[in-house]
């Protein structure tokens, strides 16, 4: 697949993103498809983040920043917060804000992030790659664009949503080739294989859960 029409889809499956679809975006996303269509449990996210996050920690992919807000052990010191879409960035800082040093960056995570290397002590792709145009190999280039901004020994994590070697219940599936067809996810040939392949080619140390058709990876940056 060429880099512009890569482009064009990664545009596209941000485009949902509006001032007007972010305040229901939890309700959708959390309250509904977590539990009825992916089957993982939203506390199963939130506690890897309550284990995985750090005093200066890099968010990739903010949607509303909800686990950042429901973590436990959220860092005390700054979040950067990075997005291409504009409008999840200033709904995710403006959550946190009474709370954290927020600061944003707008960005795309298939190509390197405008950030200092080696800056952080953890970073987070919580449901991100599934909306990522490419092959699980060519989404995996997020992974490396954002370990790079990790210190080595520090914690890179998330979650997405499988299509392949996973469980897919009958609504979730009409609703990922849906969703697939109308470019808000390209996950139609995304496997639990593939990942765990791309993980173990980057993290020696790494975990890899699988809670209905979700994948929950942590990994030390080596």
């Amino acid at each position: 697949m060429t880099t512009s029409s890569h482009s064009a889809q990664v545009h596209a499956g941000q485009a949902m993103y509006q001032p007007w679809t972010l305040p229901l975006y939890d309700l959708v996303a959390f309250k509904f498809n977590c539990r009825y269509l992916f089957r993982v449990p939203v506390s199963e996210v939130v506690a890897m983040f309550d284990r995985n996050v750090s005093p200066n920690h890099l968010d990739v992919g903010v949607g509303t920043g909800y686990f950042l807000d429901n973590c436990r052990t959220a860092p005390e010191q700054s979040i950067t917060l990075a997005d291409l879409n504009e409008h999840s960035l200033r709904h995710a800082a403006r959550r946190l804000a009474p709370r954290f040093d927020v600061s944003t960056v707008r960005a795309n995570a298939l190509e390197p992030l405008p950030l200092p290397e080696a800056s952080f002590g953890s970073a987070s792709v919580n449901f991100l790659l599934h909306c990522v145009p490419g092959t699980i190999r060519e989404k995996a280039r997020v992974l490396d664009h954002v370990a790079a901004c990790v210190r080595p020994g520090g914690r890179l994590f998330g979650a997405t949503v499988l299509t392949k070697g996973v469980p897919v219940g009958p609504a979730a599936r009409a609703s990922f080739a849906a969703w697939n067809w109308r470019g808000v996810m390209h996950n139609s040939e995304d496997s639990l294989d593939d990942l765990r392949a791309e993980l173990a080619a980057r993290f020696p140390r790494h975990t890899l859960s699988v809670h209905g058709c979700a994948a929950l990876f942590e990994a030390e940056v080596p």
